[in-house]
């Protein structure tokens, strides 16, 4: 270091130029919350999509065993291609919707000090009609996904033409949707309760045949019991809830699948079935070319 750089150093000082505004910061943290959103419904839409074309390809395939070897890997390489604006915009949707739920949520705790009837009841009305709306919005846009994974649309067309023909099939709609859901619920039900009875009798009650297969010498001493139960029941629900919602993608996708080969199929050699033959065998039909083979 020469002698002139000492000199202009020993001067150099620190000014305050100036300040971010509040309202700038503010603004940031709300982008970086509005950026999280779209983020984790990006992630599970992509899931979504990646799934969807991976069932439809298997269902419109003629032969079962001609599907494809690697089908989920080039699903994944179809979604990155072709999908990633379809999926992008299925879930910004998702996005805003729940930003404005939890700007409300924000909102209303900070109104807790003019709380009152009123404000109260437009709270309620306000939480329930954003929560319908995002069933409704989840609802259609899953649908959207199975559609574009069947004909390459965007995502407006393909939610239209999904919702036009689950409104044309409604009482199948609600039938397996219902039946669907209660036998999720008694499988994840079952699962939790297998793990939970699985952790007390290793742990705390060992029984004799699993004794010398056991993690530990003695059961531990705890105060809390309940405690590590509890955490070991959420943990294998939310485990199991994972593990079927992709069947619950696998169910939409061949029953959407289903609806549009029954309405654009008719069984005959021109237009055959694509479905299954367990399938046709459970609703009675059959294609042309299966009559004539018997």
């Amino acid at each position: 270091m020469n002698n002139k750089t000492k000199s202009m150093c020993k001067v150099a000082k620190c000014a305050f130029d100036h300040r971010m505004s509040q309202d700038f910061i503010t603004g940031l943290q709300l982008f970086n919350v509005f950026g999280m959103f779209w983020l984790m419904n990006f992630v599970s839409a992509f899931s979504q999509m990646v799934l969807a074309i991976t069932f439809a390809s298997w269902y419109w395939t003629f032969q079962k065993k001609d599907v494809p070897f690697f089908s989920l890997t080039k699903s994944v390489y179809k979604t990155l291609r072709y999908h990633l604006g379809t999926v992008a915009y299925g879930s910004l949707i998702i996005a805003i919707c729940n930003f404005v739920r939890a700007i409300l949520e924000w909102a209303e705790t900070k109104l807790k000090k003019y709380d009152n009837a009123f404000t109260r009841a437009v709270f309620t009305c306000m939480r329930c009609f954003f929560w319908l709306l995002n069933k409704f919005l989840r609802f259609v846009n899953r649908n959207a996904y199975i559609m574009c994974a069947m004909y390459g649309k965007n995502f407006c067309t393909s939610a239209k033409q999904a919702f036009d023909l689950l409104l044309r099939n409604v009482l199948r709609v609600v039938v397996v949707d219902k039946v669907t859901d209660f036998i999720f619920f008694v499988g994840k039900i079952i699962i939790t309760g297998a793990t939970i009875t699985a952790f007390y009798f290793e742990f705390y009650e060992p029984l004799e045949p699993v004794k010398q297969f056991a993690f530990v010498d003695k059961p531990p001493v705890l105060n809390y019991k309940w405690l590590p139960m509890i955490v070991v029941a959420v943990g294998s629900w939310v485990i199991s809830s994972t593990f079927f919602h992709v069947y619950s993608i696998a169910v939409d996708t061949l029953f959407l699948c289903f609806l549009e080969d029954s309405e654009r199929n008719d069984g005959s050699s021109d237009r055959p079935y694509f479905m299954s033959q367990r399938l046709m065998n459970i609703l009675g039909t059959r294609n042309v070319q299966s009559l004539s083979l018997h």
